[in-house]
């Protein structure tokens, strides 16, 4: 009993660590696209007319 407790709380720790990094991956990309995207509208700032 207690190895199929210790089998499944591995898998969960491996799961969470897994998501933690894809979790990372995504803010960092999304970060880095707000960046770009805000220079470009920065660039073009005089362009916009309301």
């Amino acid at each position: 009993m207690n190895e199929k407790t210790y089998k499944t709380m591995t898998a969960a720790g491996a799961g969470n660590i897994a998501i933690g990094i894809v979790m990372l991956a995504a803010g960092i990309t999304c970060g880095i696209l707000a960046i770009i995207i805000g220079a470009k509208m920065l660039k073009r700032k005089s362009d916009i007319i309301f």
